[in-house]
């Protein structure tokens, strides 16, 4: 076996981690890249790009290059993850309570794009896990924010009992969009954005039946691009996760 060949390995996202129809939510995929590098995007932010749309149940090549680790499909590369040297700045924590309170604004409710999103999607209760982030009444900063109490399922552990990154990725990730959802004039997009790039860090555990808040910020759009920051945050204020997210609106 050579070098190069030790260190591949194959990687099928199952159903359940879906986004939107027949392919891998962004937030999962990007957390399962971050999580082979060294440290786990504990060290330091990890940048995650998506190329292209993850297929579902498909047999899919990871390979570490230098720093990097690729996600490819055919020869073609679906996503990229590389560690960077940065410091990512999340939106400021919000009360559980409150989190729990803005869910009652999720727009979502009312007609949701990709229902089926392992993240933000209408699953079932132990199935998904169901953030569903709303507008937050007076934030501290003054600014505009959504959020969302996550109460985090007893089955998304691993073989060690372990909350992997990437649940907590998937945490970070749609919140981000749903931030920029007051920006639209009609309040919904003909198609959904999908997400681009996802940079994120972990810093401490999550645990199984656990309660956080996933807080989330528009931080601007160029063109058809949306940016947006997100955290996770234990009831006490410590800070979980964050991350900063690029996503991109399709062309109508």
């Amino acid at each position: 076996m050579t070098a190069a060949a030790a260190l591949q390995t194959v990687l099928t996202v199952p159903k359940r981690f879906r986004g939107p129809e027949g392919t891998a939510n962004g937030g999962w995929i990007a957390g399962t890249l971050a999580g082979t590098l060294t440290g786990g995007g504990h060290d330091a932010p990890v940048e995650v790009t998506l190329r292209r749309p993850v297929p579902l149940e498909t047999d899919l090549s990871v390979e570490h290059v230098g720093n990097a680790v690729v996600l490819s499909q055919g020869g073609g590369h679906l996503v990229e993850a590389i560690p960077v040297a940065e410091t990512l700045t999340p939106p400021p924590f919000v009360r559980f309570t409150d989190a729990a309170r803005a869910e009652a604004g999720f727009p979502g409710r009312h007609g949701h794009a990709i229902a089926g999103c392992f993240a933000c999607g209408l699953r079932e209760p132990g199935d998904g896990l169901r953030i569903f982030p709303g507008p937050v009444e007076n934030p501290v900063d003054g600014g505009e924010l959504v959020a969302a109490g996550w109460r985090v399922p007893f089955n998304v552990t691993d073989e060690q009992g372990v909350v992997p990154d990437s649940i907590v990725w998937a945490a970070l990730d749609c919140a981000t969009g749903w931030a920029h959802y007051r920006s639209f004039p009609d309040r919904r997009p003909i198609q959904p954005p999908l997400l681009g790039r996802l940079t994120g860090q972990v810093f401490r555990r999550v645990y199984p039946m656990g309660r956080y808040s996933v807080v989330a910020r528009a931080e601007g759009r160029d063109g058809r691009k949306l940016f947006g920051t997100s955290a996770v945050y234990e009831v006490d204020g410590a800070l979980v996760a964050a991350a900063k997210a690029t996503w991109i609106l399709p062309r109508q």
